[in-house]
């Protein structure tokens, strides 16, 4: 951990200051232990492709933590961030894998209830363990198909990464999505022919480009809701 946090923690300083992100060494010390504690599962559970600690910073970490102001700026403006009030924000987080973006939205906002479901039980199970080791009072992991999780109550966000396509993702997910609330979709380029795809009750409000430190692939995301009936 500690050789880790030695090699690590300035590309992870410099991709926080290009994003606009100010966050504290007690959030900064989880991300590099959740780093650490993906390579030491990694060796047994095969949770992601990405082997190398320094490619799953650029990868995984700061391609999560692209999205925090997009979804900080989305949810000031639905009048959903309002810490001094009694409802939390509540994010689902759809095929989360090693729990991305999940977890790392739980690091940056821990007062969010943030839900990682999987249908891999190893993937939920070790959710499950960074919750405890990282001292995520808010977060959990569901072992489930997301089609199959009850309905009540309802997500401000539900977002996903590498999931599925967008018809797929909306329509698995319209039942655990608040009456207000919104679809954020972590995409590669923009695709075009998904968002052709759509059911006829979700419309795109908003899709926005990214630009994750270190990594030259294109990255977008996708913004949707339900149309009001």
């Amino acid at each position: 951990m500690t050789d880790l946090m030695t090699s690590i923690s300035p590309a992870l300083d410099q991709g926080l200051e290009r994003l606009g992100l100010e966050l504290a060494l007690p959030a900064r010390r989880q991300l590099i232990e959740y780093l650490a504690l993906i390579t030491r599962w990694n060796r047994v559970y095969n949770l992601t492709a990405v082997r190398d600690p320094a490619d799953m910073l650029s990868q995984h970490l700061l391609d999560s933590l692209a999205v925090v102001q997009s979804l900080r700026r989305h949810l000031s403006h639905a009048g959903s961030a309002d810490q001094t009030t009694a409802r939390k924000v509540r994010v689902l987080d759809v095929g989360s894998g090693a729990g991305l973006p999940g977890v790392v939205l739980s690091i940056v906002e821990p007062h969010w209830e943030v839900t990682c479901v999987d249908a891999v039980a190893k993937k939920a199970s070790f959710i499950r363990q960074v919750s405890a080791e990282l001292g995520l009072l808010h977060l959990q992991a569901q072992h489930a198909r997301v089609e199959d999780l009850p309905a009540q109550p309802g997500y401000d966000i539900v977002t996903s990464r590498a999931f599925a396509s967008l018809a797929d993702f909306v329509s698995l997910t319209a039942h655990l999505l608040n009456s207000q609330g919104s679809w954020m979709a972590m995409k590669g380029r923009v695709p075009e022919d998904e968002l052709a795809d759509l059911p006829a009750g979700v419309e795109v409000f908003h899709v926005e480009p990214l630009k994750v430190p270190s990594l030259e692939a294109q990255r977008c995301l996708v913004w949707m809701r339900k149309r009001p009936s």
